[in-house]
C-alpha cells in the first residue's frame, strides 16, 4: 500500500492506513512514557524500575524536575511521528530528519533498557522502545510530505 498525495495541497490521502496506524502506535508508546514520567515527578514510587534501575522507590528532587523535562521530551516526540504520517496538523518537510532522529533515540534507549538493573526496564521497557523505534522508522520511510 502506498501513501499518495493530492496534487495542490501535498496533504496525504487516505491510502496509507499502515503509516497511520504504526504512527498511532508509536505516539501511543510515547504518551505512556510521558504518563509514566508525570507520575515519577509527582512522586510515584517506582524510582527502581527506571533511570536505569539505581535509584530509590521516590525520586530525589533533581531526577523529578529530569522526568518533567523527559514528559515534554516524549509529548513533543509523539506530536512529531503523528503530525508525520499525516495525523494531526500539516507534514512538513523537517519532519522527515525528526522522525528519523526518533526512531535512532528510542533504539539506543532500547540498549540502555537491555542494560539496565531493573526487570521492568529490561523486559517491559526494552521491548517496548523496540517495537516504538521500529514503528517510527516505518513511519520516517513510508510516510509522505
Amino acid at each position: 500500500m502506498t501513501l499518495t498525495e493530492t496534487p495542490r495541497t501535498g496533504h496525504t490521502t487516505g491510502g496509507d492506513r499502515a503509516v497511520r496506524i504504526a504512527a498511532a502506535g508509536a505516539a501511543g508508546i510515547c504518551l505512556a512514557f510521558a504518563g509514566l514520567q508525570v507520575a515519577l515527578a509527582a512522586g510515584a514510587p517506582f524510582g527502581e524500575h527506571v533511570w536505569g534501575g539505581g535509584q530509590d522507590r521516590v525520586l530525589p528532587t533533581g531526577m523529578r524536575f529530569a522526568s518533567v523535562g523527559a514528559c515534554f521530551v516524549l509529548v513533543g516526540m509523539a506530536s512529531t511521528v503523528a503530525r508525520r504520517a499525516g495525523l494531526v496538523d500539516r507534514p512538513a518537510r523537517w519532519l522527515r530528519p525528526a522522525t528519523w532522529t526518533i526512531a535512532g533515540y528510542f533504539a539506543v534507549n532500547t540498549l540502555g533498557n537491555l542494560a539496565s538493573t531493573s526487570d521492568i526496564e529490561r523486559f517491559v521497557f526494552g521491548p517496548s522502545t523496540a517495537i516504538a523505534a521500529a514503528l517510527t522508522a516505518f513511519v520516517a520511510h513510508r510516510a509522505r510530505r
